[in-house]
């Protein structure tokens, strides 16, 4: 188990949903943080709560969606913070569309955000990392990462890249100090689907009634604090809806079954 105080942890799309809360409970942890996500005003109101908790907290701008400006980034965010313990790469963007109806440049744009933006990121950062001989790898997935999920095709395929990639890049790195835990929410009650991209992407502006009924986001951010705590693997975490995990490894047919009955 590893202490979290004082640890130099940063956080992507901090400035909402499980971010925002992942945020202030990892500064009643007395974290010193570095808060990342495209909007500054957001952002800005999170860090006045952490600072209620810790005595570090910063912000600062990143767009996965602008690969040019990355390297920047993480060399100011470096300076800043002198350092890096734990990245969690939380920032990512849903999808509410039929595939038959999406235009590719919809699909290319949530792998950029959910996936290749995220791995760029990771990849500039993990060899400051291995330079201080030490750090952890934090990616948030989702059950949609764990079986094929309808009205988020380009989504759930980023997911199950992501999932791909960081259990790949766990097991490269078991011999320099660095850990890797991989976390896949289910329902979780954030505003995920109302800034879901649609077929026109637009944002989709209807909050899911499963969404709605999806657990708290302060409650997924203890659990998950938790998990990277302990260092953990992986972590499911949700409702009842996670049981189609295990129905789709254990039952497939009937996870096939069920599957063409989810409505959004």
């Amino acid at each position: 188990m590893q202490k979290l105080r004082d640890k130099r942890i940063w956080i992507t799309g901090a400035s909402s949903g499980i971010g925002k809360a992942l945020a202030i409970e990892l500064a009643r942890e007395g974290a010193k943080l570095m808060l990342l996500s495209r909007n500054r005003q957001e952002l800005e109101k999170v860090r006045d709560i952490c600072l209620k908790h810790t005595s570090y907290c910063e912000v600062e701008i990143l767009d996965l969606t602008k690969p040019e400006e990355m390297e920047a980034v993480v060399a100011q965010l470096i300076e800043k913070s002198q350092g890096v313990d734990i990245l969690i790469n939380n920032a990512g963007q849903s999808q509410r569309s039929l595939a038959k109806e999406t235009p590719v440049e919809i699909d290319r744009k949530i792998m950029e955000v959910n996936f290749f933006g995220v791995v760029q990121f990771t990849k500039l950062v993990l060899p400051h990392m291995l330079k201080q001989g030490q750090g952890h790898i934090v990616a948030v997935s989702s059950i949609a990462g764990k079986f094929g999920f309808p009205w988020r095709t380009a989504y759930s395929a980023a997911k199950h890249a992501l999932q791909g990639f960081f259990e790949s890049l766990r097991a490269e790195l078991k011999n320099d100090n660095i850990k890797v835990t991989i976390i896949s929410p289910g329902r979780i009650n954030t505003n995920i689907s109302i800034n879901a991209l649609t077929a026109s992407g637009e944002s989709y502006n209807k909050m899911d009634p499963g969404q709605a009924g999806g657990m708290p986001a302060e409650r997924c951010a203890k659990k998950m604090v938790k998990a990277i705590r302990n260092r953990r693997r992986e972590l499911l975490v949700g409702q009842a809806e996670l049981i189609m995990v295990y129905i789709r490894r254990f039952l497939p047919v009937l996870y096939h079954f069920m599957v063409t009955k989810i409505k959004n």
